[in-house]
């Protein structure tokens, strides 16, 4: 008897699995803030950026003038005479300064404004990554929502085959019951507690998820309450799509991108025109080379031929273009399609809520009918346990067609661009 007694109470590891010591709780907002600011998605796409300013700065050099000073000294064997003229002392020491300047290189002012362009493509990507960032955030949130919500029905569940079972086991004590229903009871409240230990678990492991998800050092909570944005009309909604999604804005960013480097390809076509200029410093001075002086030269390079490499760029940036732009299309067919799905979704999930609540009041009418039954001796207890578990499922139910709704309600913001 005291093995029953025992087996009916709530295990101390369920007990403690829902207030976990210093566990933190945030709101989504706070969530999705420190997801964005520590997520490792996030910061690869930051050093990204920062990765394509620098090659920006690599492609403005080459369009930029340079200057680089040589020094040079030469031992020689002999000194080397003409008769009673010196050609070339035994030592000499030879230094300059080398500047040179790109005049007209439209190559390379080509490619300094791609690298330019770039910078923004990569922007709008780190845009996109951060709204797919935060839609992962508020899944992971609504799944750690969800699980404890999961875990509150079973507890509550709990707590009613609990309750019946001590009925029944006080009933078989005073004389008046039977084993078969204590038994009955006792393994109700087992397979109960079975259920709320695997809900624990999956808790656990939702706060994990969340927190890895967050780039936090250990799991986290969420607060119980979560307000999300009302939703926009259908015809708004396909409207913004288009105008607000921050990977429709990336994809048209890549597309305007390729289109400007397939246009500029006739820059490969054009000559190119460089200036040096080179002050010197020779000693000991020789008959053919004075101790200080200056040149210059003016370098112009006509391309003419290059073995077809020119035809062949052409073309690749225009596959590119031609692939970019096919992309862009087919993203806002997708984002419109979207739209659609999710409008659709919210609606039949906010239906199957209504369903589900409505059948979780009935379910537990039933039960209290049962109970009332059972207590007056008209029944046994095979009614109320049974009574017990729908009303376990329909609360469950409940439970997850709240988060389907919440799901739905966040890929209905996400597809029209309103969140985050």
């Amino acid at each position: 008897m005291l093995a029953r007694t025992g087996a009916a109470q709530t295990p101390a590891s369920a007990a403690d699995a829902q207030q976990t010591p210093g566990l933190q709780r945030l709101t989504l907002g706070q969530a999705i803030q420190r997801a964005l600011a520590q997520n490792v998605t996030m910061v690869v796409a930051i050093e990204e950026i920062r990765r394509a300013e620098a090659l920006v700065k690599q492609a403005r050099a080459s369009s930029l003038p340079t200057l680089n000073a040589n020094g040079i000294y030469t031992h020689l064997d002999a000194e080397r005479r003409s008769g009673a003229f010196r050609i070339a002392a035994q030592d000499q020491f030879t230094a300059n300064l080398a500047l040179s300047v790109p005049l007209v290189v439209p190559q390379r002012w080509a490619q300094w404004s791609h690298a330019s362009t770039n910078v923004d493509v990569l922007r709008a990507t780190a845009e996109d990554v951060r709204r797919q960032t935060a839609i992962a955030v508020a899944r992971a949130y609504l799944t750690v929502l969800s699980q404890k919500r999961t875990v509150d029905v079973n507890e509550h569940a709990l707590k009613t085959a609990k309750a019946h079972y001590d009925f029944a086991h006080t009933r078989l004590l005073g004389g008046i019951g039977n084993r078969v229903d204590d038994v009955r009871a006792e393994q109700e409240v087992a397979t109960v507690q079975t259920q709320i230990e695997t809900s624990y678990a999956a808790l656990a492991r939702a706060r994990e998820a969340l927190g890895i998800l967050l780039g936090d050092q250990g799991p986290l909570d969420v607060v119980d309450r979560i307000d999300l944005a009302d939703s926009p009309t259908l015809p708004l909604a396909l409207d913004e799509a288009a105008r607000r999604r921050s990977d429709i804005a990336a994809s048209k960013k890549r597309l305007d991108a390729a289109e400007r480097v397939r246009k500029d390809s006739y820059t490969d076509y054009l000559p190119f025109l460089i200036g040096n200029v080179q002050p010197f410093y020779q000693s000991p001075a020789t008959t053919f080379q004075p101790q200080t002086g200056w040149q210059a030269q003016l370098l112009l390079t006509i391309p003419l031929y290059d073995g077809g490499l020119r035809y062949g760029l052409a073309d690749e940036r225009a596959s590119v273009s031609a692939e970019a732009r096919a992309q862009y299309e087919a993203l806002l067919r997708q984002a419109r399609s979207d739209v659609r799905i999710a409008f659709d979704s919210v609606k039949h999930a906010e239906a199957s809520l209504a369903a589900a609540v409505n059948a979780a009041r009935l379910a537990r009418d039933a039960l209290e009918l049962a109970s009332l039954a059972y207590r007056a001796g008209a029944t046994t207890n095979i009614e109320v346990i049974d009574a017990e578990r729908r009303t376990h499922q329909a609360d469950t139910a409940v439970a997850l067609a709240e988060d389907t709704a919440r799901q739905a309600r966040i890929d209905l913001l996400a597809a029209t661009g309103r969140f985050p």
